[in-house]
């Protein structure tokens, strides 16, 4: 039950209905990043509907860890373990195999890692991912890729889109199966591919046709905001565009400030990810229409102000920037939990202007008028 309506276009950018067997997603969406089930800063998913979020995206390597995918499908699968009702995405692993893992081997079978966190050897590879992800119950789940770090070198990196094309593949087979299953959660579960080729644009194009042709779901872009410059990452989405599906859901992973955003959805795509505004937030560094304030600086310690007059997330209507400014300098929790909602709140509105721009037609007209503050410190 997967469908994927565009309604309206400005140039590439898109606005679109995805339906999922959990609830329709409004696009162009960002997904609210829980690692482990939960958004760092002590936000739970019943704080979720307060900010605006559509999805929840968990993470297959870190579940998988603890408290292993197997107890969570003996509690019910994700939806009912954290409390979300709503869309689910996991990603697939891979990219916390190869940035976690200090020891590592890949072979065409998958990848042999030492766990980050005692060290047992673990082995995964596309049935491994597919067989987690079917146990956490997920609305979405992500093919199993080789995430390779930018500069890349270009014969290695064809080898790896070789081989992530034909994880992508047994990936495919292996859900059918899982899907076919009496005692599997989501019978529904989606199955998105993702496009690698580091900074090759060849490489880009050809990986990109080649998981076109196998019809899946969604397809997300892989593989930037990891060491290539912004300009070289927008070229690639530039590059690899008009080769996705036009009727399919694009997805950016890992991308990234408000700004990276507003670039990207005006080049085409649909749904977002990224740890950066609750990581940010746990450091003081909030959002705002003006652009990012550090809620250390001393000029705030008699605002009485909210963090963005112009905001109407819970926190800006509650509470000043000289308590929240207070919470951090003395390192209360409370701090964090308010920062998070507050930039959380502040990346789903920013969808949702978004969208309704597209839907008013002057699109145009709203990225010109933030793309500049966007991007500002304030």
């Amino acid at each position: 039950m997967a469908d994927f309506e565009i309604k309206k276009k400005c140039g590439c950018a898109r606005r679109a209905e995805f339906t999922t067997v959990h609830g329709v997603i409004q696009t162009p969406a960002f997904m609210n990043v829980a690692t482990c089930g939960a958004i760092k800063g002590a936000v739970s998913a019943l704080d979720l509907k307060e900010i605006k979020c559509q999805v929840q995206l968990c993470n297959t390597y870190h579940l998988h860890l603890r408290p292993g995918d197997e107890n969570v499908k003996k509690l019910g699968g994700l939806h009912k373990f954290t409390r979300w009702n709503g869309p689910i995405l996991t990603d697939s692993g891979g990219f916390q195999v190869f940035s976690l893992a200090k020891l590592r081997n890949i072979k065409e079978e998958g990848v042999t890692f030492a766990s980050h966190i005692d060290g047992h050897k673990i082995f995964m590879g596309p049935e491994e991912s597919m067989r987690i992800q079917s146990n956490l119950g997920s609305t979405i789940a992500m093919a199993f890729d080789e995430c390779i770090e930018n500069p890349a070198e270009y014969n290695y990196t064809k080898k790896s889109c070789d081989r992530t094309y034909r994880w992508l593949v047994r990936c495919k087979n292996e859900m059918e199966l899982l899907n076919k299953k009496d005692d599997t959660i989501n019978k529904e579960q989606l199955l998105f591919g993702i496009n690698q080729g580091s900074t090759y644009n060849d490489l880009r194009i050809d990986h990109m046709k080649r998981i076109a042709e196998l019809d899946l779901p969604g397809y997300a872009i892989g593989g930037l905001a990891v060491g290539e410059s912004t300009e070289e990452m927008y070229s690639i989405i530039e590059t690899v565009e008009p080769f996705m599906p036009e009727n399919k859901p694009r997805y950016l992973m890992g991308v990234g400030t408000p700004a990276n955003i507003l670039e990207a959805v005006k080049r085409g795509i649909d749904i977002f990810d990224c740890v950066m505004p609750s990581r940010n937030a746990r450091h003081a560094h909030v959002f705002t229409s003006e652009g990012c304030r550090n809620m250390f600086n001393a000029k705030y310690a008699l605002d009485e102000s909210p963090i963005d007059s112009q905001c109407g997330c819970p926190v800006c209507r509650n509470f000043n920037r000289a308590y929240i400014r207070h919470l951090f300098k003395s390192g209360e929790m409370l701090a964090m939990r308010l920062a998070v909602m507050h930039n959380l709140y502040f990346y789903n509105d920013l969808m949702q202007k978004i969208r309704d721009a597209l839907d008013n037609d002057n699109f145009e007209q709203f990225y010109n008028d933030n793309i500049e503050n966007l991007g500002k410190r304030i």
